[in-house]
């Protein structure tokens, strides 16, 4: 999708952006993010997890009925923690093993 189409949330620490991620409302129905990232020397501190349930919230409150994204495989465990799941079969961007997620919204 166009970056400008997009919604851009960050996460700052005293002035410093360590973790951001971009969402896509469709509007043919469903929402998507990307751009998800959270600095190496910020992760395992919930930052990416309230930035993530942030953008849930968004999506939600914007009446998507899902929500979808294209993650690593190795980082599968992370999302399936908020109820994002396997949609098809794993796919590869160069080396890395990438695979579809989604999940209904309320």
């Amino acid at each position: 999708p166009d970056d400008d189409a997009g919604q851009h949330f960050g996460a700052f620490e005293e002035e410093k952006l360590v973790a951001v991620i971009s969402l896509f409302i469709d509007p043919a129905g469903g929402a998507r993010f990307r751009k998800f990232a959270t600095d190496p020397a910020w992760q395992g501190r919930g930052i990416g997890t309230a930035l993530l349930r942030h953008t849930i919230a968004a999506a939600v409150a914007q009446g998507a009925p899902l929500l979808w994204c294209d993650a690593r495989h190795t980082t599968l465990a992370f999302y399936e923690r908020f109820g994002l799941l396997p949609e098809g079969d794993i796919f590869y961007k160069g080396p890395i093993a990438y695979v579809r997620l989604q999940r209904a919204l309320p």
